[in-house]
């Protein structure tokens, strides 16, 4: 007997807004300022459905016009649903053009919904002996599953695919067969579909009912069973139960016809879904897509997740190819990159590598006369304080180039390095390069510095789109249509076969080197206008470019680490998890992993039962999210401990043991890398390590700080902190009187703020008072709501809303600027901070309530953050300059949110702390004066 053939029916719009969704915060925009994130999450989950399951059949179902039937006869069917948004409205015809290049067929009827399509098609099938899996994470579909009808639920959220089968289904809803789902929803209602269900008939109930009275129409003919209320209220909304139950009903009767043929997974129209996935810029899911119908489909073996599917794969073999019949490498042979971008191979250009003598000279003499010149290093490492030249490539023209090769050693590289020194140090000749930073260092680290204009094309483009990705080769691909050399094709993947680039022979290092270095020079041609045209270029200028001088010479100068503290703090940290694991233990009455989520979830709410209604994960363990567990912590000492272990464990790993690994052998110092074109909000983040996100709310992660310590006994670490920048800032956009005279009359802001909104005396605040003041003062900046504000204090939803209503009360042109901004952002498409640095909300004017309600929050907040990262980045140019040009031996080292930390030298201190207090506090001059503390110690925590 053949084994059972399987159909796959996707529905279509439930995993496109899954899709959308699951990408809300970080939407995919591409160049053209288009949301890509619904389409990019509906493919993901196609193409992982084909990669896992090696469907033989397979349909993608599409409402069309919603259910004209249940319209009829509920007008408030699905009526509370908010407008679609934008980005799925446009995403549909995509994903139909791209189903159709695939070959695989779109299901749709005017008038009904994808559920019933499916629910049509998956009964029919069935009777043609096949297995039907229809794709969507529905709860719905619950009720047509049957011996060889299932529920696939892909993967979400770190959770992996489920398949909901008859077991899966009972355990589920409660029910002893599928179609009493049907029932379930119908007593219960549905909030999202709008389907109004049996008053006071949530969950529990409806499953109680079922067990009792097997259905609905049971119930209803059983209400003399029932006691009191319910009794009555069941009784009176009889027929809304009956229309309810109707709503629910998934149709199996539509006039749709499962055609076996039609529906069979065959090779696609492979050129014509790479250009879409080209227009849309989508370069990972062109890979996908090339990988999965190719050889290198076939050379892997799936992850299948059905018992049949597995039997399957043995018998066909692996290949992806053995779907759509023939010979698989026949087959594989069709599908080639199709590429409308141009390559290297399709354009003319002239690439010469420079070799001494005449015609160095005659290179040395062109490079001097040019205005403008685009440089590139070839290196041997990606750590700037461990990359020895292997080569510079220079380009002044479109299509032409130059590349020097350097010598192994390094005394035969000196005399090169004199030769250009002229060109570098030359303060005439404007140098360009993509992520220059990274260049200044090498070059510093052989003595040479980098003067004149620079023009960074990747800080250019993050000004132009900062949602956009910044590396060369997708701006390559956006802006030129020109498709780079990849540097796999040079030294090969990762792994210990991986060449250096002095294995490379000369001829492609120079092709490679050049090509990269003409295409910046290229892009930085593109950007110039565009960057007049945001009105960036000012902001580009004086900010961006100054600062990444800035930062390369506080990343090249590192800082101190004490190992020996640090060692000794680990075995510290040690002793404290033993303690808490043994009373973690203890409680619990038996040893388990701590760090498994799901043996942590059996202890606690299968075994010790700590909560009647303990919440799940979607794969139905129980959840011991942090979120979770914090809530629970005050009433049990078990989940406390639990907290604070996996607290110190995750300090331990990530800081304590890590840091002494990130010091550098040349320097004997930690060097983080500061990156400007990550944030959109444009504060800078921090790589290699993190020093940003060391936990410093808790007494063990401060004690971290202390293992950062001045160069040696004649310097003292030095740290200076913005007081409440952003609050002053809010204070000076809204031009909010209270508020800007408590910050002029020195006095505590929060307790400011407290005494108004409680009407209180300022000396008769209470600490509780002032703290709950300080959650909705910093709230406000993040448009906190007042069930955020009750969750973040002690108050009740009710106090928590009228201490909001209170504080706009009293601080009336606050509310006034929030609407002003939001408007602003309506009118134009973006907001901007004092310095005119840009946050484009293409969502702000969205019909989507959801969507356009995360827009305006960053209307609001976007000029606030961003105008703080804006006065401290003046600040450190300003600082760095008065440090560089007085000689001093005090150096700047981190920056970390609000704060600066130096390397003072002793002798210094006094002028120090007046020089950095005076020019931090003046970076900017707004309504409100800015506040900085300054504090010094032996250790980064004593001088913060």
């Amino acid at each position: 007997m053949s084994e059972q053939k399987r159909l796959f029916l996707l529905d279509a719009y439930a995993l496109i807004f899954r899709g959308y969704y699951a990408l809300i915060k970080n939407p995919r925009i591409n160049s053209k300022g288009m949301d890509t994130s619904a389409i990019m999450g509906f493919m993901n989950s196609l193409f992982d459905v084909i990669k896992r399951e090696q469907p033989d059949h397979l349909a993608v179902a599409f409402d069309k016009g919603g259910s004209v039937e249940r319209t009829e006869l509920f007008e408030e069917y699905k009526a509370n649903r908010d407008e679609t948004p934008d980005a799925i409205r446009i995403a549909v015809p995509y994903i139909q053009q791209i189903l159709e290049a695939m070959k695989i067929p779109v299901v749709e009827l005017a008038g009904y919904e994808a559920d019933d399509l499916i629910g049509t098609l998956a009964k029919q099938a069935e009777k043609e002996n096949y297995k039907v899996f229809m794709v969507t994470p529905d709860k719905d579909f619950g009720q047509l599953v049957s011996e060889n009808i299932f529920m696939y639920r892909p993967a979400r959220m770190g959770n992996g695919i489920e398949i909901w089968g008859i077991p899966e289904i009972q355990k589920r809803f409660g029910v002893k067969r599928p179609e009493q789902v049907i029932d379930y929803l119908g007593m219960m209602g549905d909030a999202s579909d709008n389907i109004p269900g049996l008053p006071g008939v949530g969950d529990k109930t409806a499953k109680k009912f079922l067990e009792q009275f097997d259905s609905l129409e049971g119930l209803l003919a059983n209400t003399d069973q029932l006691k009191g209320k319910m009794k009555e209220k069941v009784e009176e909304n009889a027929e809304l139960g009956r229309l309810s139950r109707k709503l629910a009903e998934i149709k199996t009767d539509c006039d749709v016809q499962f055609h076996a043929e039609d529906y069979e997974m065959c090779p696609p129209d492979a050129e014509k879904v790479q250009e879409i996935f080209e227009e849309l810029e989508f370069r990972r899911l062109k890979d996908q897509f090339i990988k999965l119908f190719t050889e290198e489909a076939e050379a892997s073996t799936p992850v299948t997740s059905t018992e049949t599917a597995k039997e399957e794969a043995k018998v066909a073999g692996s290949g992806q190819f053995t779907l759509f019949g023939g010979d698989p490498t026949e087959a594989a042979a069709t599908i080639k990159d199709v590429n409308s971008r141009k390559t290297i191979a399709d354009v003319s250009h002239l690439y010469q590598n420079v070799q001494n003598g005449l015609g160095m000279d005659l290179f040395l003499e062109m490079l001097m006369k040019q205005p403008s010149v685009c440089f590139d290093t070839e290196t041997t490492s990606l750590n700037p304080l461990e990359a020895e030249l292997v080569g510079i490539a220079f380009s002044w023209s479109p299509g032409k180039g130059f590349y020097v090769p350097f010598p192994d050693n390094e005394n035969d590289a000196k005399p090169l390095i004199e030769k250009l020194r002229p060109f570098f140090e030359s303060e005439d000749i404007e140098k360009v390069g993509q992520n220059l930073k990274y260049d200044i260092k090498v070059m510093q680290n052989y003595g040479v510095e980098v003067k004149g204009k620079l023009f960074d094309t990747m800080l250019a483009h993050y000004l132009i789109n900062p949602d956009m990705r910044h590396n060369m080769d997708v701006l390559s691909e956006t802006y030129l249509n020109y498709t780079p050399i990849s540097i796999t094709e040079l030294i090969g993947k990762k792994g210990k076969n991986q060449l250096s680039m002095r294995q490379v022979p000369l001829e492609k290092q120079t092709e490679y080197a050049v090509e990269d270095a003409d295409v910046t020079f290229q892009l930085g041609l593109k950007f110039t206008p565009e960057l007049k045209e945001a009105q960036t270029d000012k902001l580009f200028n004086d900010i961006e470019i100054p600062l990444l001088r800035v930062l390369a010479d506080m990343e090249l100068e590192g800082i101190n680490l004490d190992e020996k503290y640090l060692n000794d703090l680990s075995t510290a940290l040690e002793v404290d998890i033993a303690d808490l694991e043994k009373k973690i233990y203890e409680d619990a009455g038996e040893e388990f992993n701590i760090a498994s989520p799901k043996q942590l979830g059996d202890i606690l709410f299968g075994k010790l039962n700590l909560v009647d209604k303990p919440k799940k994960t979607k794969t139905g363990q129980f959840s011991t999210s942090e979120d979770v567990l914090s809530y629970l912590a005050k009433d049990h000492e078990i989940i406390k401990n639990v907290l604070d272990y996996r607290g110190l464990a995750k300090l331990k790993s990530t800081y304590v043991d890590a840091l002494p690994n990130e010091v550098q052998p040349k320097t004997g110092r930690v060097h983080t890398d500061y990156m400007q074109t990550v944030a959109a909000t444009g504060r800078l983040s921090s790589n290699n390590p993190n020093l940003q996100n060391i936990p410093i709310r808790t007494e063990r992660g401060r004690q971290v700080r202390k293992a950062f310590i001045p160069r040696d006994e004649n310097y003292v670490l030095l740290a200076a902190d913005y007081s409440q920048i952003e609050l002053r800032i809010i204070a000076a956009l809204s031009d909010e009187d209270t508020m800007i005279s408590a910050f002029k009359h020195g006095e505590d802001i929060h307790a400011s703020t407290a005494s108004k909104v409680f009407n209180v005396p300022i000396e008769e605040v209470t600490r509780e008072q002032r703290s709950n003041a300080k959650t909705v003062n910093f709230g406000i900046i993040y448009g906190v709501s007042a069930f955020g504000l009750s969750n973040q204090t002690d108050l009740s939803r009710t106090e928590a809303k009228e201490l909001i209503d209170t504080y706009y009360k009293t601080y009336p042109k606050l509310r006034n600027y929030i609407s002003e901004q939001i408007d602003f952002a309506r009118d134009h498409g973006y907001v901007q901070t004092v310095l005119g640095r840009r946050r484009y909300l293409k969502d702000i004017n969205a019909g989507n309530q959801v969507v356009r309600g995360a827009a305006e929050r960053n209307a609001v907040n976007a000029p606030i953050q961003g105008s703080a990262a804006d006065i401290i980045k003046i600040a450190m140019i300003n600082i760095h300059k008065k440090l560089s040009d007085g000689k001093y031996k005090t150096k700047m080292l981190l920056q970390v949110h609000d704060e600066l930390v130096f390397d003072c030298y002793k002798p210094e201190l006094e002028e120090m702390k007046a020089l950095i207090k005076t020019e931090m506090e003046h970076a900017y001059e707004l309504s409100v004066p800015l506040d900085v503390e300054v504090g010094i110690g032996e250790n980064w925590l004593e001088a913060h």
